[in-house]
């Protein structure tokens, strides 16, 4: 063991956001004072909150959908970096990463307010374009023009850059190696101190109960995850995923129980994992391999749950929690 990993004190710091906690793990000096960056990593999730959350009725964004259709609207650079790296995938999905979905949202109860009949109705009866199709991006002035009437909802993405920022904040302080994330959604940062990379639990897509799948090891990579065991609705009494099918503005319902995808952003693995999501674990699969995506699809069958992998991190499968994990540096 070096003398590095000796000395070096074991840093976890989390806090607040966006319904649920961020955390950072990482390793400094003994002399080391976490404060200012405990501090610095809330403001940065904080700024994130407050530019992209549709709980918020002042944030940037609800501010975006309040606007008329046709007018320009000036919009802080990292919703706009948000906003297009969101339309980059939802034309390179075919419309599968939709972040025009935010009425469909709201309409089942996974918004603030509850589920309203009246709402689904016209959610799923609304004339639709892809967001791609609708917003108007202006780099220069970062302002945004809606060409036709859209909610959005960047709840597919938000968490996702949540953790890049997160990331970002820790290299700013020059701490090079370390673990940040937002819920399920996570980003490794060079190695642990022992020169071994950061082990990440996959889940198991079991709504009664929280236990590992299978453990990835990540290096300078970021994962995320969409799945329909945490978050859903009953229907008639059938579970349905709070994931929108963007051709019907309901939920899915048919897909994968869950989609993790590798990439060198979380919000790439985010948003790509939604899209995977929806697209499901046959098209999903082949889109994959297009786009030369790292992606674990989890399939309820009736002998158990089924792994389809696509991309070298996951060739040959992901290994169990007793086997050796796999490593991957993009």
């Amino acid at each position: 063991m070096s003398k590095m990993s000796i000395e070096a004190k074991r840093q976890a710091l989390n806090g607040p956001t966006m319904g649920t906690r961020w955390t950072a793990l990482f390793y400094a000096a003994e002399a080391f004072d976490p404060g200012p960056v405990r501090d610095a990593l809330q403001a940065a999730v904080d700024e994130v909150d407050a530019q992209m959350s549709t709980w918020k009725p002042g944030s940037d964004l609800m501010r975006l959908n309040a606007a008329p259709s046709g007018a320009w609207v000036e919009v802080p650079k990292r919703l706009m970096e948000v906003l297009a790296l969101a339309l980059d995938i939802g034309r390179a999905s075919g419309g599968a990463f939709d972040i025009g979905m935010g009425d469909a949202v709201a309409a089942w109860g996974f918004g603030p307010a509850t589920a309203d009949q009246h709402l689904i109705r016209n959610a799923r009866d609304a004339p639709r374009r892809p967001a791609h199709s609708v917003l108007e991006l202006d780099s220069t002035s970062t302002t945004v023009r809606k060409a036709a009437p859209i909610t959005l909802d960047l709840n597919g993405i938000a968490k996702g850059y949540g953790v890049d920022r997160l990331a970002e904040t820790l290299h700013g302080f020059g701490i090079s190696s370390g673990l940040v994330g937002i819920d399920g959604e996570m980003r490794a940062l060079g190695l642990r101190p022992d020169g071994q990379p950061w082990a990440i639990a996959i889940e198991a897509p079991d709504p009664d109960r929280r236990a590992p799948q299978s453990l990835l090891a990540l290096q300078d990579a970021a994962v995320a995850t969409s799945g329909d065991y945490r978050h859903g609705v009953t229907v008639q009494g059938r579970r349905l995923s709070h994931t929108m099918d963007p051709m019907t503005g309901a939920p899915l319902r048919s897909s994968p129980a869950s989609v993790t995808v590798v990439a060198r952003s979380c919000a790439e693995a985010d948003a790509w994992a939604t899209a995977l999501m929806v697209l499901g674990a046959e098209a999903g699969s082949d889109l994959a391999v297009r786009r030369g995506l790292d992606a674990l699809f989890l399939e309820r069958r009736a002998d158990g749950v089924q792994a389809r992998t696509v991309g070298p991190l996951f060739d040959g499968g992901v290994a169990s929690r007793s086997g050796r994990e796999r490593s991957v540096v993009i």
